[in-house]
């Protein structure tokens, strides 16, 4: 299942626009964590950056993606990315909401982050840890549904530091962009 963008992937893409537009070198390697539709990719390339690597999970996603053009690679996180591959950001709009029994199995996949939520999330944050460079940054989208005291714990316990950059109430969520910083 192919996500459609909605409003949290345009909140973080408001935010992917707004640090490319800080960079100077377009050559820097940036990854496109669990991509879905690819509108995370096509803001990278519509900012003038080339080196993108868009991943997710979902074979069908994936040849969605290259079909599109965008250099692509299906992977469970970092299971099919090189160690040796670093980048200078990494743009993940994870699966974030607590595992809900009455949402059908398909459309999971895409939204669920685990029983709590957290999850995908922690996995990852350790994963990521190996392919960021020294000055490379993460931004990544949560919920106010998504339980944050472990994944603060961990960031800290990788020597990570975050800021919130923005935040929208929908619905009945608030979602929320954070950058998170290697050290």
């Amino acid at each position: 299942m192919i996500y459609s963008p909605s409003d949290d992937s345009y909140l973080l893409q408001e935010q992917v626009k707004s640090y490319l537009s800080k960079i100077k070198d377009k050559s820097i390697s940036l990854l496109d964590m669990g991509s879905g539709s690819g509108i995370q990719a096509k803001t990278c390339i519509d900012a003038g950056f080339n080196n993108i690597l868009a991943s997710d999970i979902d074979k069908e996603v994936v040849n969605n993606l290259k079909d599109k053009g965008f250099n692509s690679v299906q992977s469970d996180l970092f299971s099919n990315i090189p160690v040796k591959d670093k980048f200078g950001l990494i743009i993940f709009n994870p699966p974030y909401l607590p595992e809900d029994k009455q949402e059908p199995k398909e459309s999971r996949k895409a939204t669920t982050g685990g029983s709590r939520g957290d999850e995908i999330i922690l996995k990852f944050l350790k994963q990521a840890k190996l392919h960021l460079n020294e000055n490379s940054k993460i931004l990544l989208l949560l919920s106010s549904l998504t339980p944050k005291e472990r994944i603060i714990s961990l960031i800290k316990k990788l020597n990570l530091k975050y800021k919130q950059l923005s935040s929208k109430k929908i619905f009945f969520e608030e979602l929320y962009v954070w950058q998170i910083d290697n050290q």
